[in-house]
């Protein structure tokens, strides 16, 4: 694809994503378009062999925009970051199409690995604000990564993960449209879990008094 459709795609795809944008004018402030456009070329140069211009025009995008994006990551079609200050996507990731990050996301390695070191991302892919995903894991499609969760292993297809480490509370079989992919619609298992020794304490209690009643009809019963 051509300069041109490039920046067609980016615009579609960013006035399909913000609620907020009211003009396809909008599109070239944001900076998800202008540090697409940095990685777009600097991805072609370093795939080429040009390893310094390529991490140059990689730099003028995070001064720009405060997003960073390796030249040597690999990213899909239909990729979209929501605000973006913050998110740092390493060297050897892979992206597939459809997926949206928001502010503060991680796509980094754990400091221990040689080789494919970061993240490998399907499609149809939603990680909220401030996720971080390290590590050679694998994030399979049709999945949702909560705000703050903080990923170090491999992800099912069509999963919620959620907390610190991140852990998968839902699965199913059906794949997520774009417009489920937000930021609220996710379980709290902490919440969960304290509901669930709340209604265990309370039959606990419960039982006490029934056992407490019992010895006290047996001891006037003598």
């Amino acid at each position: 694809m051509g300069m041109i459709g490039s920046i067609k795609e980016e615009i579609k795809i960013i006035r399909e994503r913000d609620p907020a944008i009211h003009s396809s004018m909008e599109v070239f402030l944001y900076p998800s378009f202008k540090v697409m456009l940095h990685y777009r070329l600097a991805h072609r140069w370093y795939e080429n062999g040009h390893y310094f211009w390529a991490r140059w025009m990689s730099q003028r995008g995070v001064r720009k925009t405060g997003i960073e994006i390796h030249p040597g990551a690999r990213i899909g079609k239909g990729f979209f970051i929501d605000h973006g200050n913050g998110v740092i996507i390493g060297e050897t990731t892979i992206i597939g199409d459809n997926v949206t990050l928001y502010q503060g996301v991680t796509l980094g390695g754990t400091g221990k690995e040689h080789g494919k070191r970061h993240p490998t991302l399907g499609s149809n892919i939603m990680i909220g604000a401030g996720a971080k995903v390290l590590g050679s894991c694998t994030i399979g499609d049709n999945c949702k990564i909560g705000a703050g969760s903080v990923v170090l292993c491999d992800v099912p297809p069509n999963s919620t993960v959620v907390g610190v480490p991140g852990r998968v509370v839902k699965r199913c079989n059906v794949a997520l449209p774009q417009d489920t992919m937000n930021q609220t619609d996710l379980p709290d298992p902490v919440r969960e879990d304290i509901a669930d020794l709340q209604r265990a304490n309370t039959e606990l209690i419960n039982r006490v008094l029934e056992l407490e009643q019992q010895m006290k009809q047996c001891l006037r019963a003598e």
